[in-house]
């Protein structure tokens, strides 16, 4: 648990999140595109990337239970600089901005909840950026495997090469020693 809320206060908050469901690569923000909610992932699995020279240059990979989206979008209202997109069918509960903002501003559980959950995203950001930087291509894929193996089975290797900025071949023969 990040935070604990009062049953009340949960069940107002969540009474406010609409279920929708996505087909599989379906773009569900554009570049440039301001975030408009904040999803929660029931199931499926999706990717955000940007266009780098024509090539799709995976950010992350977002599966149940997580929540998706931009960011920086979101909380900024800028648009993005990226894309999301689902890789499989998806299905989501979401929340508009405004409502969003409308019961962090009432509810104090919910703002400090939100809190610690963007404080955990940057420490994996961060925790990811420096694997980037420090690890070998050996290194980076060990890691990848440790902490999310499940995506082995669930996404193409062309992305996960793009994800872990590992040439595919590379992948496959890291994939083919496991």
């Amino acid at each position: 648990m990040i935070h604990p809320i009062s049953d009340d206060i949960y069940n107002e908050y969540i009474s406010h999140w609409e279920e929708v469901s996505i087909p599989k690569n379906t773009i569900m923000t554009w570049e440039n595109e301001v975030q408009k909610y904040l999803y929660f992932v029931k199931s499926g699995v999706q990717k955000s990337y940007y266009i780098n020279e024509g090539k799709e240059e995976i950010i992350e990979f977002t599966y149940s239970p997580s929540f998706t989206g931009i960011p920086e979008s979101f909380i900024t209202q800028s648009p993005s600089k990226y894309f999301l997109a689902t890789i499989t069918e998806s299905t989501f509960l979401r929340i508009s901005y405004s409502k969003h903002i409308e019961l962090l501003e009432k509810y104090r559980p919910i703002e400090t909840l939100f809190r610690k959950a963007t404080e955990l995203i940057l420490v994996d950001i961060l925790n990811r950026y420096y694997e980037m930087i420090s690890f070998d291509i050996n290194k980076r894929f060990s890691s990848f495997v440790e902490k999310r193996s499940e995506l082995l089975q669930l996404v193409n290797q062309k992305d996960i090469a793009s994800y872990l900025r590992i040439h595919p071949t590379n992948l496959s023969k890291l994939i083919s020693k496991m």
